[in-house]
């Protein structure tokens, strides 16, 4: 369990204070409330439990007709903090740490949930043709992302971390659960899609232990998971998505129902040098900061994948997202390209969607209509 996990903040969230509770990227969450609560005269309230796992804070939400709503959403915080112990490369006796120490020496055997997860991390590489790629551990320490300083690495620097990087160095034995590394001094990090498998496990422990049918599972500022429909009428939860390049701004919001949603950006996280931004997306083909686009978000059925394809669509740029999407139209994607700036303009930036239909997606005036 999670040293974060003996603390949470709980307690009823009323429509409004759900939207006033989250933040970032993906903004306020916005339930549509009944007509038989406004006919009362009541709030329509909903259970909220945070605790700080994997780095961030991650909040249960439960309306209030769900059984055992507190004993649930702690045991669902519970297998988060158990799952940080497995992933995060933060903690030198993790099980993915473990890996990255000895991998090169020798094979080595693993928890059989990070062999699954790693397993599903290499087949995503393989879908998008290597732009998500938990491999390049070497190259975010290059350009100082994983704990400083921020810097642009020499090129001696640049070619040694990208020589110990890439999916094609780990090598799976699915016979002894083990995994091995092919380079020395490869490391993976499980940060673009730890959050995301956190959430799919929490979802599935209440779902099968307490038989919830409806929930929303928040981490941090970019990955949600939705089940059900809080307000009865079968859309699913209503979620605001933040403007990457004007942060008082919303881009517009989207219903999630059975569906994850993650969202990727450099907007929190980069350092300029020389007149030059650099994000800390890395792209895996290149070893240098992706800066193609603004943000991009993506819909998936669970939240693992959620979170990768965000990072995978970033890294692409919106030609190849948009033909990625065109090949799987069981994902679907907001993007935002990156503006030049010269243009004077004071305006939302352009928004570009692919397989949201319209009656799921409520873009703000000024941006472009929907996609195909």
């Amino acid at each position: 369990m999670s040293s974060g996990s003996a603390w949470s903040r709980r307690g009823f969230l009323s429509a409004r204070g759900l939207g006033a509770s989250t933040g970032g990227l993906v903004a306020a969450l916005v339930p549509q409330v009944p007509k038989r609560s406004r006919s009362a005269g009541k709030d329509f309230q909903h259970w909220c439990i945070s605790r700080r796992a994997m780095g961030c804070e991650f909040t249960v939400m439960l309306p209030p007709d769900q059984p055992s709503p507190m004993a649930s959403a702690e045991a669902a915080l519970d297998e988060i903090g158990d799952l940080e112990d497995l992933l995060s490369v933060y903690r030198g006796d993790s099980a993915v740490s473990r890996l990255n120490q000895q991998a090169a020496e020798s094979p080595v055997r693993i928890n059989y949930r990070l062999y699954e997860l790693l397993k599903r991390a290499a087949e995503l590489t393989r879908q998008t043709e290597g732009a998500f790629d938990v491999a390049t551990g070497a190259m975010v320490k290059a350009w100082g992302f994983l704990r400083g300083p921020k810097r642009v690495p020499s090129e001696t620097e640049w070619r040694e971390a990208f020589a110990r990087s890439g999916m094609r160095h780990v090598v799976f034995d699915d016979q002894t659960i083990s995994v091995r590394y092919t380079v020395p001094g490869l490391e993976i990090n499980l940060g673009s899609i730890g959050k995301g498998y956190g959430i799919d496990q929490a979802i599935k422990r209440m779902m099968t232990d307490f038989g919830t049918e409806c929930v929303l599972i928040q981490g941090g500022r970019s990955s949600v998971r939705a089940v059900g429909s809080p307000a009865g009428d079968g859309r699913g939860w209503l979620l605001g998505i933040q403007d990457p390049l004007a942060p008082d701004r919303q881009l517009g919001a989207v219903y999630l129902k059975d569906r994850a949603l993650a969202t990727s950006s450099t907007v929190n996280q980069f350092f300029e040098a020389e007149g030059r931004r650099y994000g800390h997306l890395i792209n895996p083909q290149t070893g240098r900061p992706a800066d193609g686009l603004a943000s991009a978000t993506v819909l998936a059925p669970d939240a693992a994948t959620a979170d990768a394809l965000s990072t995978a669509l970033f890294v692409m740029g919106l030609d190849k997202a948009a033909a990625f999407c065109q090949n799987h139209p069981e994902i679907a994607a907001l993007l935002v390209p990156n503006r030049n700036g010269d243009d004077g303009q004071d305006t939302l930036p352009r928004v570009v969607t692919f397989n949201l239909p319209p009656e799921d997606v409520r873009l703000t005036p000024g941006n472009d209509s929907p996609g195909s």
